[in-house]
C-alpha cells in the first residue's frame, strides 16, 4: 500500500473483550469480518479463560489476535490490555455482543480525521431488531442522581438521527478514541471493573479540551446486558449501584455531592427497598447494599 493510501486509511484497532458469550462472540466476530474498511486489526481480550473458545477463534479467525488475561479482570482492564497491544491511530472499543455493519468504520474515521478536537465518539446504536433506537446521543450524567439520560431510546430508526453533533456521554458499546488522546489523558480508569468506567472516561476525555460526539451516518446492533446475566442481575445491581456513587465522588464538587448523597439516601434508598421487597427479589436488595457498602469502606480512597 503506497503513503498516500495509508494516509487516507490509517490503521484502526477493534478491540472487545470476551467473557462467557461464545456464541454472540462468534456472532460479533463473523460481522467483523464483512467489515469494508481497508486497514484493521481485531483485538479479543479474554477474561474468562476459557480454552474452548480460544481454540475455536485460532482456527476460524486466524487474523484476530487474542489477548489472554488470565483472570476476569474486569471490562475497563481488559480494554486497557488489547490497547497495550494495539498498533492503530484509532483505537474503535466494541462490546462483543454487537452486530457491526460492514460500512460502519469509513464514517467514523473520515469524521475524526477532519476533526482533530474530537476526543472520543460513537455511532447510533440500534437494538438487535435493526430499528428500534438503543442510543442517538446522550446528556450528562447529574452530579445530583448519578444519573444521565440517553437521546432517542426506543424510538424507531427512521433516519431522523442521522447528523452528527456534539454529545455529552459516548456509548460504552461502541466508542472510537485516537491514539493520541489516549497517551494524553491515560486509560480506562479500571476501579469501576463494570459499568460507570466509560462515562468516567468521557468526562477525563473533555476535561482535556476534546469534545465528544453522536456520528448518526455510523450504525451497530446492541444485545445489552448479555455478559451479566439480564436487566436485573445481582452483578448488574451491584455494579451499578456501587459505581454509580463511585461516580458522583470522583466527577461531583464537594457541595454536589452533599446534595446527591442527600438524593441517594432519602429517595433511592427507600425506593429500591421497597421495590426489591414487594417482588421477594432479595438477592437484588443484597447486592444493592453491598454495592453501596463498598463506597462507605472505600470513602478515604475515592480515586
Amino acid at each position: 500500500m503506497d503513503n498516500s493510501n495509508q494516509t487516507k486509511n490509517p490503521l484502526v484497532s477493534i478491540i472487545t473483550v470476551y467473557y462467557n458469550t461464545p456464541t454472540d462472540t462468534l456472532e460479533f466476530l463473523e460481522s467483523v469480518k464483512k467489515i469494508t474498511y481497508p486497514k484493521l486489526e481485531i483485538i479479543l481480550v479474554d477474561n474468562s479463560n476459557d480454552e474452548a473458545f480460544k481454540q475455536v477463534v485460532k482456527s476460524h479467525y486466524p487474523d484476530v489476535l487474542l489477548v489472554d488475561s488470565k483472570i476476569n479482570v474486569g471490562f475497563a482492564a481488559g480494554n486497557n490490555l488489547g490497547m497495550a497491544r494495539a498498533r492503530g491511530k484509532y483505537f474503535l472499543f466494541l462490546n462483543s455482543d454487537t452486530i457491526v455493519f460492514p460500512g460502519m468504520i469509513e464514517p467514523m474515521v473520515e469524521f475524526l480525521e477532519k476533526n482533530e478536537s474530537v476526543g472520543m465518539a460513537s455511532p447510533k446504536v440500534l437494538f438487535p431488531d435493526g430499528h428500534t433506537i438503543q442510543y442517538a446521543g446522550a446528556k450528562s450524567i447529574s452530579v445530583y442522581t448519578g444519573r444521565g439520560k440517553r437521546l432517542g431510546l426506543y424510538d424507531s430508526d427512521k433516519g431522523q438521527y442521522d447528523f452528527c453533533q456534539k454529545t455529552e456521554l459516548g456509548h460504552g458499546a461502541a466508542l472510537i478514541v485516537p491514539k493520541r488522546v489516549v497517551e494524553q489523558v491515560g486509560l480506562w480508569p479500571e476501579i469501576y471493573f463494570l459499568y460507570y468506567e466509560e462515562h468516567d472516561w468521557c468526562e477525563q476525555i473533555k476535561k482535556a479540551g476534546y469534545s465528544v460526539y453522536y456520528l448518526g451516518n455510523s450504525k451497530i446492533l446492541h444485545k445489552e446486558g448479555v455478559s451479566t446475566g439480564g436487566e436485573l442481575s445481582p452483578m448488574k445491581v451491584y455494579y451499578m449501584t456501587r459505581n454509580r456513587l463511585l461516580y458522583m465522588r470522583r466527577n461531583s464538587s464537594r457541595p454536589e455531592l452533599c446534595i446527591g448523597l442527600l438524593f441517594f439516601t432519602m429517595l433511592t434508598i427507600p425506593k429500591n427497598v421497597v421495590v426489591y421487597s414487594i417482588k421477594g427479589q432479595w438477592s437484588l436488595l443484597n447486592s444493592f447494599f453491598k454495592g453501596i457498602l463498598w463506597n462507605i469502606k472505600s470513602i478515604t480512597n475515592p480515586h
